[in-house]
Parts: structure tokens; sequence; C-alpha cells
């Protein structure tokens, strides 16, 4: 008779039937287009309060293990779900994948890609998406504050100084409420 923890080790490694439709149907993709294909999607919409669902660097190591034994030559189709992530991770993963197959990468879009997950698609040479797929604002954030718009707001604020001193205690107020690292971030 076997322990509880073999029959758990049984019970874990059978594949979800989920797991397994999905793998028939990407190698059909890559048997059609003739290329490398890998999906990348996350269950946010299922699950909005869990935070890892978003892009972080353990994902680079996961594209890696992905990648491997890839024949880079073939190119690569990407298959995007996400609500992004972080900034830098996000373009580490963009880069390494354009570095790996020489720019040669198509992404497709069923549903949302959003923030890093618009910034990774647009690393392709092309995008693919359906009627109703979405790709978000070409505006990295930092915890859902468009950089954009803080050094927007911090050039508007050096103008309107130098214009008119006596605005110095207004602007400090609305500035100070970001760190100066974070500035430097942006």
């Amino acid at each position: 008779m076997p322990s509880w923890n073999e029959i758990q080790k049984q019970i874990n490694s059978i594949p979800s039937p989920h797991d397994i439709v999905r793998r028939e149907y990407l190698q059909q993709l890559a048997q059609i287009s003739g290329r490398n294909v890998i999906a990348y999607y996350s269950g946010w919409l299922q699950h909005p309060e869990n935070q890892m669902t978003s892009i972080t660097d353990a994902d680079k190591d996961g594209f890696m293990n992905a990648v491997y034994k890839m024949d880079k030559s073939k190119g690569l189709d990407l298959l995007l779900h996400t609500p992004g992530g972080n900034l830098a991770a996000t373009e580490s993963i963009g880069q390494y994948l354009k570095d790996l197959f020489n720019n040669d990468i198509r992404c497709f879009v069923p549903q949302l890609a959003m923030s890093g997950g618009t910034m990774l698609a647009c690393c392709g040479k092309s995008i693919v998406m359906g009627r109703e797929s979405s790709i978000g604002p070409i505006d990295p954030q930092f915890n859902g504050i468009p950089v954009h718009g803080v050094l927007k707001e911090f050039e508007e604020a050096i103008k309107a100084v130098s214009k008119n001193p006596k605005s110095l205690p207004i602007w400090q107020t609305i500035i100070g409420k970001y760190h100066p690292a974070f500035i430097g971030e942006c």
C-alpha cells in the first residue's frame, strides 16, 4: 500500500484536462504556422484580488525554460492575456525574446493585454487581434500612476515656479506627494 505522500505525488503528476486541451491547441497552431508557440496568460479577470497574476522577474525564468530547446530560426508566436506587471521585468522579457528570436515575434491577443502586456505585444513585428481584443495605452505606470503624467506634472511645476516664484508652496504640496527616487524612476 503506498504512503499518503506517494499517492499525493501520483495525483499531482496527472495533468489537468485544461492543460491537456491547451497543449493540444498550441501544438496545432505550431503545426499550422510552422513557428514556435508560447502562451502567456493569467487569470486576473477571474481573481482580480490576486496580485500574483502580474508579470514579475520570475516570469523570465518561465520564458527561458519554455524556449530552451526551441529552434530559434522558426520565430515565435506569443499568445498574450495579461494585466501587465513590473515594468523592468516586462522590458527584460521583451528584450530577451527579441534577441533570442532575432526580432521574429508575432503576438496574438485573443482578449486583453494591458500595460506590460501591451509592451510585450509591441515587442513583436506584428500584433494579431480579434474584433473584441484590446491592448492598453502605451503608458508605463508605477502602482497605477502613469509615468508620463508624473513627468509632465514635474515639468509643469518647474515652468510655473520659474515664471511665478510665489506659486512654489502650491507646487511643493503637489510634487511633494512623490518621493524623489520615484520621480527618478519615472
